[in-house]
């Protein structure tokens, strides 16, 4: 999926998306309508999707608009941000005190989607055992 803001690329079980050069992120500008898109996307998994920033280009984002985002009850079970740079980095580490999820800092996206595969496998392997408990 491409925008002007950005573009997104959707697998089964995460997202990757790569915000444009220079775009200031702000929930009611992006993040509602991006929301909105990959749960009428995505359905019932949603909830259990990873999202993944490869931030290759350099943007804003207004950290506190991560409130509005859980307010809404749009929750991933992850966030992993791809860093190329050390205020990358410490953006990141800012970020992490508004997002209601689990977060993670990369220095490559190879790293990000490995983790994200395994979270996702390790939720499914989690919810398994009770799905057969229950079918007894």
């Amino acid at each position: 999926m491409s925008y002007d803001f950005g573009d997104f690329y959707l697998y089964e079980n995460y997202i990757v998306g790569e915000m444009a050069e220079d775009v200031l992120i702000s929930w009611e500008e992006q993040g509602e309508f991006l929301a909105e898109e990959f749960k009428s996307i995505y359905y019932e998994k949603y909830d259990e999707l990873i999202y993944i920033s490869n931030r290759i280009h350099k943007y804003s984002i207004i950290p506190s608009d991560w409130l509005k985002f859980a307010k809404c009850n749009y929750n991933f079970t992850g966030y992993g941000i791809v860093s190329y740079s050390k205020r990358g980095y410490f953006n990141a580490l800012l970020e992490k005190v508004f997002v209601p999820t689990k977060l993670r800092t990369f220095t490559s996206l190879k790293e990000a989607v490995e983790w994200a595969e395994t979270s996702n496998t390790e939720l499914v392997e989690k919810s398994a055992p009770l799905l057969k408990n229950k079918a007894v």
